[in-house]
C-alpha cells in the first residue's frame, strides 16, 4: 500500500479570499459589557411561540417549497409600512430584500460596489462587523473625524477630495447615524443634511445603517438620511435583531433599483429563513410596538445604571457618552492608557468583558485608550457591580487612580 500523506490546499485558495481565522470561542464575562446583547428576559418567547403556531397553521405547508428570493412577501409589506411611518421612507415591498440580520445586506452591498483598493469612508470608530466586511473585499477604509453630533462635514469633504486627488474611487460613505456603534451619539438633522449635500456634490452614495433606531430612551426622533435625499444616492439597512432577538437573524435593505438588482445577483439562490420570517411577521404585526416600549423602559434603566456607576467609580479620570438610546457607552481614558493590552487580564481577574477601541478603528490600531461598554445584557444591579469591579481592575493595572 502506498504511503498516505495529508492533502495540502496550499496554492488552491482564491486570490480574493479573506485571511483565514480560527474558530475559537472567546470567554464571556459574568459582567458582559463586550457584546451588544439585548436583555435576555425581555425576549418575548411565549408570544413568539404563539405567533409561530398561528402562522404554521395557516401557511406551514409552504415550508415545503423554496420561498421568494427577496424574502417573505407579507413581512416585506410590514417593513415597507414601518419604514414609511417611522422613517419617512416610501418604497414598495418589491424594493426591499430581507437578509440574515443587517450583516448580509451590508455584505451584498460591499460585494456589489467594492474592488480592492477602493475607498470607503466611515466614522472614525465604527461597528467592527462592517469593518470586517469591508476588509473582506480589501477596501481602503478611511475614518472621518466625528464629534458628539456625528461626522464633521469639513472632514468628510476633505476626505473625499483627498482620495480623489490620489486617483482613488470613493465607493460610499458608511454611517450609523442614530445611537452610533460604538460611540453612542446621534447625528443631528443639520449634519445629516450636510452629508446628503456632500454626497450629491461629489457623487458618492451613502449607506445608512439604522439598526438601532427603535431603541430610543430620550429625546426626539431625527429624520432618516434616506428621507432627506431625492436623488437615489442613499442605501438603507435595518434589523429586527435588537428589537426581537439577535438569534432570529433577520434584517433588510432598500436601495435604488440598480443596486437591488446587483444585490440579488450577489445573493444568488440563498434566502432568509422562511420559518423565522413567519414567526417575526406574525409577532411584529400584533405585538412589536408594545414590545419596543417595554424593552426601552428596561434598557433606559440599564443605561442610567451604567452612566451612574461610571460617575461613582471613574469620577474625573475618564469621560464617557450618555446615549439617548441604543446599547453602548463609549469610555475614553487618558491618551497614554492602553485598554487593549489589559483587556484579557481584566476579564480573567474581574470577570468583566469589554471591547477596546482598536476593534472599531478603520486603521485597526487607534483608540487604545477607549472602550465600548454594552449595557443591554446584565441587570442594573449587575451593571453597578461590574463597573465597580472594572474600576478596581483598572486600578490594579495602574491605569486608574484610586
Amino acid at each position: 500500500m502506498a504511503e498516505s500523506r495529508s492533502f495540502s490546499y496550499k496554492g488552491l485558495f482564491a486570490s480574493n479570499s479573506p485571511e483565514p481565522r480560527e474558530g475559537a470561542i472567546g470567554k464571556r464575562g459574568k459582567y458582559d459589557f463586550a457584546v451588544a446583547y439585548p436583555d435576555p428576559k425581555s425576549v418575548p418567547l411565549d408570544d413568539i411561540v404563539d405567533a409561530l403556531k398561528g402562522a404554521l397553521r395557516e401557511e406551514g405547508e409552504d415550508l415545503a417549497i423554496y420561498g421568494n428570493q427577496n424574502g417573505y412577501p407579507p413581512l416585506r409589506e410590514f417593513i415597507a409600512q414601518k419604514m414609511a411611518k417611522d422613517r419617512d421612507i416610501h418604497v414598495t415591498p418589491d424594493d426591499i430584500i430581507i437578509g440574515d440580520g443587517s450583516g448580509q445586506p451590508i455584505h451584498m452591498i460591499c460585494e456589489s460596489l467594492v474592488d480592492p483598493g477602493d475607498v470607503v469612508l466611515t466614522e472614525d470608530f465604527v461597528y467592527s462587523g462592517t469593518l470586517s466586511q469591508l476588509r473582506r473585499f480589501h477596501a481602503d477604509i478611511r475614518g472621518v473625524a466625528c464629534d458628539q453630533d456625528g461626522m464633521l462635514p469639513d472632514a468628510l469633504d476633505s476626505a473625499i477630495q483627498r482620495a480623489r486627488g490620489e486617483g482613488k474611487a470613493v465607493k460610499f460613505i458608511y454611517t450609523i447615524p442614530i445611537f452610533q456603534n460604538p460611540q453612542g451619539w446621534t447625528m443631528t438633522l443639520e449634519r445629516r443634511k450636510e452629508m446628503v449635500r456632500l454626497s450629491q456634490k461629489h457623487g458618492v452614495p451613502i449607506l445608512e445603517d439604522d439598526c438601532y433606531v427603535d431603541l430610543r430612551y430620550d429625546g426626539e426622533p431625527v429624520a432618516s438620511i434616506h428621507s432627506l435625499d431625492d436623488t437615489g444616492s442613499v442605501m438603507y439597512v435595518g434589523s429586527f435583531s435588537k428589537i426581537i432577538a439577535p438569534g432570529m437573524r433577520l434584517g433588510y435593505m432598500t436601495a435604488p433599483k440598480e443596486i437591488l438588482n446587483m444585490a440579488r445577483a450577489v445573493k444568488g439562490t440563498s434566502m432568509a429563513s422562511h420559518f423565522t420570517s413567519l414567526a417575526v411577521h406574525r409577532y411584529a404585526t400584533g405585538s412589536l410596538e408594545g414590545h419596543i416600549d417595554e424593552i426601552n423602559d428596561i434598557q433606559r434603566a440599564k443605561r442610567d445604571a451604567m452612566v451612574a456607576a461610571l460617575g461613582e467609580n471613574f469620577g474625573s479620570s475618564a469621560t464617557w457618552s450618555r446615549p439617548q438610546g441604543g446599547l453602548f457607552v463609549w469610555l475614553q481614558m487618558p491618551e497614554e492608557v492602553d485598554l487593549q493590552a489589559i483587556r484579557d487580564r481584566v476579564l480573567d481577574r474581574a470577570d468583566v468583558g469589554y471591547q477596546a477601541g482598536p476593534l472599531f478603528a478603520p486603521d485597526g490600531v487607534s483608540g487604545k485608550n477607549c472602550a465600548r461598554l454594552c449595557f443591554g445584557y446584565n441587570t442594573p444591579e449587575e451593571i453597578h457591580e461590574g463597573i465597580a469591579k472594572l474600576a478596581n481592575a483598572f486600578e490594579e493595572e495602574g491605569v486608574l487612580s484610586g
